[in-house]
């Protein structure tokens, strides 16, 4: 379509790609979790692809997978949804005012698109909403570009995880799908050189200390991390919170 092609032009549509690009590795690790969820959960292949082509709601499709599994009534499982999502009700009149100038098919479009992340960057980036047409152009080019990035990680990864699903064993069942969405939330933490390394001792102390009975590898992983950052960042005055990759 002619409105997509030409914010798609526009700088701040580029923009709002490269900022989201660090935050979609951690979306997708959540979007392939959700697609291994829903086949583990014995969802069809057809009603998996369905689910995430036409829902595009992860907290909702984890809330309904469940349900869906335990053959809960259909009012139930939409109520959950509707519930899970009212933050989404919040966003919308935030956004009304930045948005009120379009058409309504495109205000309905780039609500249907705009995510959590999306929207905090768009609404970190612009605290005000646009005065001019020129601003107004800017302001949804950077919309676009960030939910761009954030849908296209999401499908993707959730696809992938929807068809590689029969290749992971039966007896990994859910609890493989729930490593995926702690591997989700360490992806989008590790925003930092120093975080990454963090993770990169943790896991590597914790694999060679397997051996140790009650799973105390993962405490002293998590030990050895700190206790090593911490030595690190002060012998060479390194900032947890600076120098972000992003």
């Amino acid at each position: 379509m002619f409105f997509l092609r030409s914010i798609r032009r526009q700088p701040e549509f580029r923009e709002a790609a490269r900022n989201m690009a660090p935050l979609a590795l951690g979306i997708g690790a959540w979007g392939l979790m959700t697609g291994v969820a829903m086949v583990k959960s014995d969802m069809s292949l057809i009603e998996s692809v369905a689910m995430t082509l036409l829902v595009y709601a992860g907290s909702s499709q984890l809330a309904a997978i469940p349900l869906l599994a335990a053959g809960a009534p259909a009012w139930v499982i939409l109520a959950t949804g509707f519930c899970v999502n009212l933050r989404f009700v919040v966003f919308s009149l935030h956004l009304r005012p930045y948005l009120m100038h379009l058409p309504r098919w495109r205000r309905m479009t780039h609500g249907y698109l705009t995510a959590d992340l999306s929207y905090v960057m768009f609404t970190r980036k612009y605290p005000a909403p646009p005065i001019t047409p020129a601003e107004q152009i800017g302001q949804e080019a950077y919309l676009a570009g960030g939910y761009f990035m954030t849908w296209s990680s999401w499908m993707g990864m959730s696809l992938i995880g929807v068809f590689l699903a029969k290749l992971i064993p039966q007896s990994w069942g859910l609890a493989f799908a729930g490593v995926l969405s702690l591997v989700g939330i360490l992806c989008s933490m590790a925003t930092t050189r120093l975080r990454v390394l963090a993770a990169l001792i943790a896991g590597a102390t914790a694999v060679a200390a397997y051996a140790l009975p009650l799973k105390l590898n993962i405490v002293v992983g998590i030990g050895v991390a700190v206790l090593l950052c911490f030595w690190l960042e002060k012998q060479l005055g390194l900032d947890p919170s600076a120098e972000d990759d992003t």
